[in-house]
């Protein structure tokens, strides 16, 4: 059916026919269906790519999920479009889904260059599965949340995977606010626009040069531990 092909092709930053996507997907993507390949795959980009705000990078390159993958880290857009070429790649569906949310988890040095907990176009991923789209969030490695005391998010295949809205000591973490919708591939032109529109340090991400000093999951953590 066309209307499914288009989550199983290869997109511009969706790039799942990259012969090192490809490699990763069949080396983690194991199991005996595809729920259970899709499971295992969440937790390889969940937990094998660090969440790292501190080095964002909108440049065309820098969305690539090939890119993620190189890197080895990524904020929610590159690790939520690295989920998706790795699914692609196996053959199981996947498009992109966007949310502007309120993060309760960030750090000082952060939430001082981006002037606001708002975080805008919040990337995740659904995934087709025994014929219905399921949510999955694999933006916070484990490690992050177990350190921040943040509920890791887990995925089963079936029940929708997203934000908890309070973390282990019920302070505030996560609220969604507004939903963008779902794409086939990264509406670079969109986020661009919106992040020139909304956060001072956008252009510099749009060059991929606006690295930040600073270990994020420490200072997150920290400042977790003096609220």
């Amino acid at each position: 059916m066309e209307a499914m092909a288009i989550y199983c092709r290869p997109g511009r930053y969706v790039d799942s026919d990259h012969p090192e996507i490809r490699r990763f997907a069949a080396e983690a993507g194991t199991g005996r269906d595809d729920r259970e390949k899709a499971v295992a795959l969440y937790y390889a980009v969940r937990d094998g790519i660090r969440y790292d705000p501190y080095r964002i990078d909108i440049s065309e390159g820098g969305l690539k999920a090939s890119r993620t993958l190189a890197l080895g880290h990524g904020f929610c857009i590159n690790k939520a479009a690295l989920y998706a070429a790795a699914l692609r790649a196996l053959g199981i569906p996947a498009r992109l889904g966007f949310a502007d949310v309120r993060n309760h988890l960030t750090s000082p040095k952060l939430a001082a260059v981006m002037q606001t907990d708002l975080f805008i176009f919040h990337g995740y991923t659904e995934v087709w599965l025994e014929g219905r789209w399921v949510k999955a969030t694999p933006a916070f490695n484990l490690s992050l949340c177990q350190k921040a005391g943040v509920l890791p998010l887990e995925f089963d295949g079936r029940t929708d995977s997203i934000f908890h809205p309070f973390d282990r000591s019920g302070r505030r973490h996560l609220e969604y606010l507004r939903h963008r919708g779902t794409y086939e591939d990264v509406p670079r032109d969109e986020i661009v626009s919106a992040f020139l529109a909304t956060y001072p340090m956008a252009r510099a991400w749009l060059r991929g040069s606006a690295a930040i000093a600073g270990d994020f999951e420490a200072e997150a953590v920290a400042a977790s531990e003096e609220e």
